[in-house]
């Protein structure tokens, strides 16, 4: 009698070269397409798109007139200029970050939760560059913000023993399945905490010192904005994470025939 397991043998396939979510495609061809979009556009409809789209601390000033959109505008701007950027070197530089780290969030989470939880990090950062500049005329522009937000929830996983960077420096948990990541976990790990205050030191020396200029980079860097979103992508991920604990209380989304490894019928 035949082996079972001895069936037909499939032909071996490359991985692709370039196999990103279909989520984070979608919404670098959205940012993509728009900045386009404006670049086509003259000059006064450039700036018309500025003022309505761009995050004006200034707008949320009681009693500040000129700036167009109204109520909605107040709203959705914490949104939308996550969408407009500054030049192609600021486009192409959030888009690789974009890329780097939505791609882990976006597997782990699926479309629609990786959607909310971009724009709310962009929004938390939004918000917390208001309350630190509340009267700013500066417009603020770019999805930064969002995609810090994205970095502070793949620290949440990505050093799990079973996450992408998990044998970095430690133990890992066996070849056992995925681990739900609790933020008492998180922020107890050394490489998690190393990531954490790396990311914030780098932030604060481009935003806040002179450094940024010496490297010719010439608009202001809103690293509040940055540090918003990181915080709330840092502490908000449990919301959005669909792993869970295991019935049995391993970890992991199986139930306990699935985390011994065996097929259990009832």
């Amino acid at each position: 009698m035949a082996d079972p397991r001895m069936g037909e043998v499939q032909p071996f396939r490359e991985p692709p070269a370039f196999n990103a979510p279909g989520a984070v495609l979608a919404l670098l061809a959205a940012i993509v397409g728009i900045h386009l979009l404006i670049e086509w556009l003259p000059s006064e409809a450039q700036r018309d798109v500025l003022f309505l789209f761009a995050l004006f601390p200034l707008r949320y000033a009681g009693g500040v007139e000129g700036l167009p959109g109204g109520l909605a505008a107040d709203f959705l701007t914490p949104i939308t200029y996550t969408f407009l950027h500054g030049g192609w070197t600021h486009l192409i530089v959030n888009s690789v970050w974009l890329l780097a780290f939505g791609a882990p969030i976006a597997r782990r989470f699926g479309a629609a939760r990786f959607f909310v939880f971009y724009f709310i990090c962009g929004a938390a950062g939004a918000l917390l560059h208001v309350a630190i500049y509340p009267a700013s005329p500066i417009p603020v522009v770019g999805a930064s913000a969002a995609i810090s937000g994205l970095m502070g929830g793949a620290a949440r996983f990505v050093f799990l023993g079973d996450g992408p960077l998990g044998a970095l420096g430690g133990q890992g948990i066996g070849g056992a399945p995925r681990r739900r990541a609790g933020i008492l976990a998180s922020l107890t790990d050394k490489r998690t905490l190393i990531f954490v205050g790396v990311w914030i030191g780098l932030n604060w020396l481009f935003g806040a010192t002179a450094l940024s200029g010496a490297l010719g980079v010439t608009a202001q860097v809103a690293w509040e904005a940055h540090l918003g979103g990181f915080l709330a992508g840092l502490l908000l991920f449990g919301l959005f994470d669909p792993i869970r604990y295991s019935a049995s209380g391993g970890p992991g989304n199986v139930d306990y025939g699935e985390w011994l490894g065996k097929d259990r019928e009832e």
